[in-house]
């Protein structure tokens, strides 16, 4: 009898082994893991933005309309629940992925017009918080390209046979997927010219930009 158990538990052990079970434990782990690294980037960015935007607020000329989109895509960002589940749900995820690259953008464009300020550019707590932003960008970027090889395998699994069958019993669906956000404005060919680019205007140092 006993040997008759242990027969029959070994046949379900390499039964899940075979399906593909197994493959979707350890890579549903990974990619909660690499889920929530990318999380933890993106919360450390959130958390610089206070402080750039107080040391950029010290430059009185500074254009307040670039101040005021990066406050208020920061607002966006963290009014999302980042939660477990927003991994499985499509919708919810492209939202997440909106609001962090619009958050991007107005970082992107608050370090460009940034170079307009000599001051600000020369302020060493700036300096400080502009590099600790890019550290962050850096990990970002590295945070997300694990998530995306975690899914990729995952949905493979899912999509693959036999494995698609055990999907099909225990739920197992695909998880969305980031994306490249200005995936129109990089599908077209670079533009370039070898023309001068224009003098600044006199009077740059106020630094207005529009």
């Amino acid at each position: 009898m006993r040997k008759l158990l242990i027969f029959i538990m070994s046949a379900a052990i390499l039964g899940l082994t075979g399906c593909g079970y197994n493959s979707f434990q350890s890579t549903d782990e990974q990619i909660k893991a690499s889920w929530a690294e990318v999380l933890n980037q993106y919360q450390r960015r959130s958390d610089l933005v206070p402080n750039l935007v107080s040391t950029v607020k010290g430059e009185t000329q500074f254009e307040q309309d670039t101040l005021i989109k990066v406050v208020e895509a920061r607002s966006r960002a963290t009014s999302i629940q980042a939660t477990p589940e927003l991994i499985n749900d499509p919708a919810a995820f492209q939202k997440f992925q909106q609001a962090q690259g619009q958050l991007s953008g107005a970082l992107s464009r608050l370090l460009v017009v940034s170079e307009n300020y000599p001051n600000l550019k020369a302020n060493q707590a700036f300096r400080d918080l502009q590099a600790q932003l890019e550290g962050t960008e850096n990990r970002i970027t590295v945070a997300r390209n694990r998530y995306i090889k975690s899914v990729q395998e995952y949905n493979v699994t899912v999509r693959s046979f036999p494995s698609n069958l055990t999907a099909m019993v225990f739920g197992y669906k695909e998880k969305a997927n980031f994306t490249v956000e200005n995936e129109k404005e990089i599908s077209k060919p670079p533009s370039v010219s070898f023309d001068r680019p224009a003098a600044a205007p006199q009077g740059a140092a106020s630094g207005v930009t529009k």
